[in-house]
């Protein structure tokens, strides 16, 4: 949970799933004065007929402070306040084909005239950017199985693969500069592709000193190129496409199943 909370400063906001639509996250990123757009957890009763009317399926409500959970110390339930005065908006996804998807979320940005209820659909809407990265951080740099065994290795592993993810999206962000472009319209992939071809030639000391400005260039320039399609509402199925070896867990050491496979 610090961890988390070190991770925003003055100004963010945190868009995320169901899981952070509680009262203690909302009010600690307030002490913070980060700013929240979360979708409404299940367990929470939704009535529009209620609370301060703002415009149709928008309304502000107020919570109040629940009883402090087992993970936070008395000292720093002590600083929260007795009540929120969150809003919550009500919104339908219509596509055609497809059964209508109603959302309703709670946010910080209390003011209507600053920011609608169309802004607050579409800022939400931005949650799915976290998706993808978390896909790109497992899938493109191969982070979906931890190579290292010791706890101290695997931090390292896990902390070195997220500091290549942020160079790898820095350079997408500056290809995108430089060419008049959106960071997000970039193929994440691609840039992974580019950097490591670019840095194989240069690390072999291929290029003399006054050609390395034009080659980066020149690969930013590659990289801008490599756009990736709008795909608006993309819906895809979480099934494997290609089946799996049909062997068993390894549930025992490998040293024990080797010596098991030997003849006496």
């Amino acid at each position: 949970m610090r961890s988390l909370l070190d991770s925003f400063s003055e100004g963010d906001i945190l868009v995320a799933d169901r899981y952070y639509c509680s009262f203690m996250m909302i009010a600690l990123l307030g002490q913070r004065k980060v700013d929240v757009c979360v979708r409404l957890h299940q367990s929470r009763e939704i009535d529009f007929r209620r609370g301060q009317r703002l415009g149709p399926d928008d309304h502000l409500i107020t919570w109040t402070k629940p009883a402090r959970p087992a993970w936070m110390d008395e000292e720093t339930y002590a600083t929260i306040p007795d009540s929120l005065t969150l809003r919550e908006i009500r919104y339908c996804i219509v596509e055609p084909g497809r059964r209508v998807q109603v959302l309703t979320v709670v946010t910080t940005l209390l003011d209507a005239d600053t920011y609608s209820r169309q802004d607050i659909a579409q800022l939400y809407g931005f949650r799915w950017n976290s998706e993808l990265d978390i896909r790109s951080i497992k899938q493109a740099l191969n982070l979906v199985h931890l190579r290292c065994k010791s706890p101290e290795m695997v931090r390292r592993e896990f902390w070195a693969t997220l500091l290549g993810y942020n160079l790898i999206r820095t350079t997408t962000a500056a290809a995108a500069v430089l060419h008049h472009k959106q960071p997000r319209e970039i193929s994440f992939t691609s840039t992974c592709q580019y950097v490591l071809a670019s840095w194989s030639l240069l690390s072999a000391d291929q290029f003399p000193a006054t050609q390395i400005l034009p080659r980066c260039r020149t690969m930013l320039a590659q990289i801008a190129q490599c756009e990736v399609a709008n795909r608006p509402g993309r819906i895809e199925p979480r099934e494997i496409k290609r089946r799996r070896h049909r062997y068993k867990l390894m549930q025992e050491p490998r040293a024990t199943l080797r010596a098991r496979l030997k003849p006496n």
